[in-house]
């Protein structure tokens, strides 16, 4: 018996029809089918696109490292280039979804690999795509954004220098932990270690950045384990090192989240005083507690609060050093990291974003003592959550005056040239993040409001007010 006879269990029976060669399994075309299902469940627009790729990866958990690797660099392709990539494949035969797929691994793959996923037509029809000019289609086909995105970003300057650095992918910016290791003894060790490999280097203004080249697992690094370091992109850094806390202040963490600037503002305090981490997410939150003991912070106390008149935030009126709000915002500032995200909003919801930041803008600034400090951020590119937030802040909060940004930053021995009194990062400019920050100052006496001259009988002589909080020491 012969080994093909083993492999059809036994001789052929006199008579029967030959069975036809089994088909050669090509990589290439089961990579193509693989992509295609992650985006016929991402483009539904039900869930973030990195949380269908883990939940997809689950479920085919036989998907290698590399696997996993190209399939989420292809679908990620796809999300960036969306609307160009849909007027492309628009052309040529079959399922348009197929052809998606096959664009976005011709970013990750060589041709030559990918033509052995493809047939004739398929190979005639990217021909013609990769032979054509971009240039000539409208911009928001061309940097693929929705309209309302567009027409909002209008009046940016050198707009299209923004959009095209939005729509690369990001690199990898890690954070040393100041209360454990410093930077340069950091990569000093890492030059003799496995580390090495991935080349390290110094981010270009956070005094505790490094940028990583490719996709390392960072989290089985020992100095991850040992808590020495965090991913952190440096322009939240940045936005951090705003907040400038001091040793055995009370600082509030307003929208703490996973914590990210949290684990910053407690190393910069030195571990002492009392760092608050509120969040009306306790999931949020419980990511954000093994960092915390990893960290070897001590001074971090993490309270999930109500969206609404929280009485443990109502405690805490007039008392905080500094308070942090790193608003709930659209995102599009990360759109390097998250480009689904330029397709899942919607004005609606932007109106909706709005609302609550200047909500929570206003519950953070009432526990900011006199003379102490709010900062609020978002990591977003648009006007309206950004400068319109703070102007119109305050102008109805005159007991706030404006800072400026860069002298801030210069205190901590940050070299950043600023254009106004505002933190604005950009991928293009300053190769972060798209982030904003504003920093206030509340005065040590608050203004008093206008009205009529009280005559002397009721004037100059009644304590204040138990709404108006005194400086605690």
């Amino acid at each position: 018996m012969t080994m093909d006879e083993k492999r059809g269990g036994g001789r052929r029976p006199s008579g029967a029809r030959p069975q036809a060669p089994a088909r050669q399994y090509v990589v290439a075309a089961a990579r193509i089918e693989q992509v295609r299902q992650v985006l016929g469940e991402i483009l539904q627009w039900q869930y973030p696109a990195d949380a269908v790729l883990s939940h997809w990866f689950r479920g085919h958990s036989n998907a290698g490292l590399r696997d996993r690797g190209e399939i989420a660099e292809a679908v990620f392709d796809v999300l960036r280039h969306l609307r160009r990539y849909r007027q492309f494949a628009e052309s040529g035969a079959g399922a348009a979804a197929r052809r998606l797929a096959i664009l976005g691994l011709a970013s990750v793959w060589p041709r030559e690999t990918l033509d052995t996923g493809l047939d004739d037509q398929e190979r005639r029809w990217l021909d013609h795509i990769e032979a054509f000019s971009p240039a000539g289609l409208p911009r928001s086909v061309r940097y693929s954004i929705p309209d309302w995105l567009e027409a909002r970003l209008a009046s940016v300057e050198n707009v299209e220098s923004l959009l095209q650095a939005l729509n690369q992918p990001a690199p990898l910016d890690l954070r040393v932990n100041p209360l454990k290791t410093d930077r340069a003894s950091l990569l000093q060790a890492w030059e003799q270690g496995p580390e090495a490999r991935w080349h390290a280097q110094p981010t270009r203004y956070s005094p505790w950045g490094l940028r990583i080249e490719g996709r390392p697992p960072i989290n089985r690094w020992g100095a991850f384990e040992r808590g020495e370091i965090e991913v952190q992109d440096e322009g939240s850094q940045l936005l951090a090192a705003l907040v400038s806390p001091r040793r055995g202040e009370m600082v509030i963490d307003f929208c703490a989240g996973a914590g990210g600037k949290t684990l910053l503002l407690g190393a910069l305090m030195h571990s002492t005083g009392r760092l608050y981490a509120f969040d009306v997410s306790a999931a949020r939150l419980a990511r954000a507690k093994p960092r915390f003991a990893r960290s070897g912070l001590s001074n971090v106390v993490p309270v999930v609060i109500s969206e609404h008149h929280d009485q443990r935030v109502h405690r805490l009126r007039g008392k905080a050093h500094r308070v942090l709000v790193d608003a709930p915002c659209s995102g599009l500032g990360t759109l390097r990291r998250n480009p689904d995200l330029k397709w899942r909003q919607h004005p609606d919801a932007l109106t909706q974003l709005c609302a609550a930041q200047a909500a929570i803008l206003r519950d953070a600034a009432a526990c900011v003592r006199p003379g102490g400090r709010l900062v609020y951020g978002s990591c977003s590119i648009l006007a309206e959550e950004n400068e319109r937030q703070v102007e119109a802040f305050l102008s109805e909060h005159t007991e706030f005056a404006l800072l400026e940004a860069g002298p801030v930053l210069a205190e901590r021995g940050i070299p950043l040239s600023l254009d106004g009194p505002y933190l604005r990062l950009r991928p293009d400019v300053h190769g972060t993040d798209g982030f904003f920050g504003a920093v206030m100052q509340r005065a040590l006496v608050r203004p008093a409001e206008p009205g009529p001259v009280a005559d002397s009988e009721t004037s100059g002589d009644e304590p204040a007010g138990s709404d108006d909080p005194e400086p605690q020491d």
